[in-house]
Formats: C-alpha cells, sequence, structure tokens
C-alpha cells in the first residue's frame, strides 16, 4: 500500500510540473516615437495631470498650446494615451498601471514635453523615474507631484506668472533638487519623504511670505535660503544633526535669518538624518 501511495505521490507532482509554465519577460519591440498635443480645453479652470510612470520625463515651457512633445517608447504597453472631460486632462502610459514597468526588459520610455502658459492645476503622478522639469514662466495655480524611488532636478528658472496657492510634493527614497522655489510665488509648501538626498533652494524673487512644512526619514536635506530674506526655521522630530551656516542665528530648536521683504516659515519633522542650513 505504501509503495502505490508513493507512486500516485510522483505521478501527482510529475503532472503538476508539467503544467506549469515559466513566465519570461516581455521582450522590447521596435522604438517609436508618437507626438503629444493637447489643445487648451473650453474651460474656465484647466487640471492637467501627467501619469508617467518609469522612464525619462523633460518639461520645459514654450508650448502654443497646453502640451506639445514627443513620446519614445518600446512597448505597445507604453502608448501614451489622452484623456479630456471639460477641463479635466490627462495624459498617461497607457492604462496607467506602474506595477507591470519593472517586469519589462530594456524599457524605454521618453517623454519631452511643453506646456503652454495659460494658469493651469498641473499634477505629475510617476513611479521611479529621472525628471528634468523647468516649471519657470509657466502660470501654475497649484501644484502637486508624487513619484517613486526617483532622481529629479526642478527648476523655477524665472517667475509663476501667477500666484500658487499650494505646492505639495511626496516622493520615496529619492534624490530630488529643486531651485529657485522663491519663484514659484506659492503660499504653502508641503514637502514629504522618505530616506534619501533632498535641496530645496529658495533663491528667486519672494514676492509674498509662504510657509513650508517639509517632512522627511533617514536623509540629508539642505535649505538653502538666500542672505537677505528673512527666514523661521522650526526643526521637530527625532535625532538630527543640524549644521547651519554664519549668518543663521539659534535658539534652541528654532533657526532664524534676519532680513528684509517677505518671510519664509519652516517646520522641518526629521525622524534622523542631516539638516543644513545654507545662504
Amino acid at each position: 500500500m505504501s509503495k502505490l501511495i508513493t507512486f500516485i505521490a510522483i505521478l501527482a507532482l510529475a503532472t503538476l510540473a508539467c503544467g506549469i509554465s515559466v513566465l519570461q519577460p516581455p521582450t522590447p519591440q521596435p522604438e517609436v516615437t508618437e507626438d503629444i498635443k493637447v489643445e487648451y480645453p473650453d474651460s474656465d479652470e484647466i487640471n492637467l495631470k501627467l501619469q508617467f510612470g518609469a522612464g525619462d520625463l523633460t518639461l520645459n515651457p514654450g508650448a502654443d498650446m497646453l502640451v506639445d512633445g514627443t513620446a519614445t517608447f518600446n512597448y505597445d504597453e507604453l502608448k501614451p494615451k489622452i484623456m479630456t472631460d471639460g477641463g479635466d486632462v490627462e495624459v498617461r502610459v497607457g492604462d496607467g498601471d506602474f506595477n507591470i514597468l519593472p517586469n519589462f526588459n530594456n524599457l524605454k520610455n521618453e517623454w519631452d514635453l511643453k506646456l503652454g502658459d495659460q494658469p493651469m492645476n498641473l499634477a505629475i503622478d510617476s513611479g521611479a523615474y529621472d525628471g528634468k522639469l523647468e516649471l519657470g514662466g509657466l502660470s501654475l495655480t497649484r501644484l502637486d507631484i508624487s513619484d517613486g524611488a526617483s532622481n529629479v532636478e526642478i527648476n523655477f528658472s524665472e517667475p509663476n506668472l501667477v500666484e500658487m496657492s499650494a505646492f505639495t510634493y511626496q516622493t520615496g527614497a529619492s534624490d530630488v533638487n529643486i531651485t529657485g522655489l522663491a519663484n514659484a510665488n506659492f503660499a504653502l509648501m508641503d514637502f514629504s519623504s522618505g530616506a534619501g538626498d533632498y535641496t530645496l533652494d529658495f533663491s528667486g524673487e519672494m514676492q509674498r511670505d509662504a510657509s513650508v512644512k517639509i517632512e522627511t526619514g533617514f536623509s540629508n536635506l539642505i535649505i538653502i535660503v538666500p542672505e537677505g530674506v528673512d527666514a523661521i526655521v522650526t526643526v521637530q522630530g527625532g535625532l538630527s544633526n543640524v549644521n547651519a551656516s554664519p549668518g543663521w542665528e539659534r535658539s534652541g530648536n528654532n533657526y532664524t535669518q534676519k532680513g528684509e521683504g517677505p518671510t519664509l516659515t519652516f517646520v522641518v519633522e526629521m525622524s534622523a538624518g542631516n539638516l543644513t542650513l545654507a545662504r
């Protein structure tokens, strides 16, 4: 009886093994470059969302329409789609499922886009990607960015043409460098991140008082406030190493820089890591 049971078990395992197929990663296809062109919607309020995924994203001002550029990709699943509903416009990678992208071999996904200068709320939702975003000279009434483990450079080389109500940025373990933040002309900035390296440079022209809230994990955070800008930084949270350059005055957990004009007020919550206050 025991031999019969053993034989049946072996037979069952062999049958199961024959029914299992090993899933192979998809094979890249020939590269395709397609235009991405979106006219301004006929609406009093424009909400533009770019749902990108993984790859390389380049943004610049200078379009005569809402969005004008190209997408280069080597999988059909990465073909961009444009969806419009009144003033809501979404440009996204395929079905917007970022979970499938890590399974692709030798993935190529590059968006090179220009944006128009009519007032808009802009949202960028991405996975792990490399980004170079020049947002100066646009008319951003709100900016929301969310990404995974990414390498991103953002610049406001020229003043935002309108007042920005809020700028939110949520990221994972990333390397993010944002310059010209005073030119963004926001009232509130909310930056949250995991472990990583982050540089927030508030150079540019301050036009009004602004508040900045930063929540970060074990990270290296550099805050640059040019000399002559009035600023207050309150540090909260766990064990953090704070290095303040000359010109910053300390009183407990508060650091101040005396200046004229509008005031930048910071609340920084760090679980651990290094904070550098530079000028």
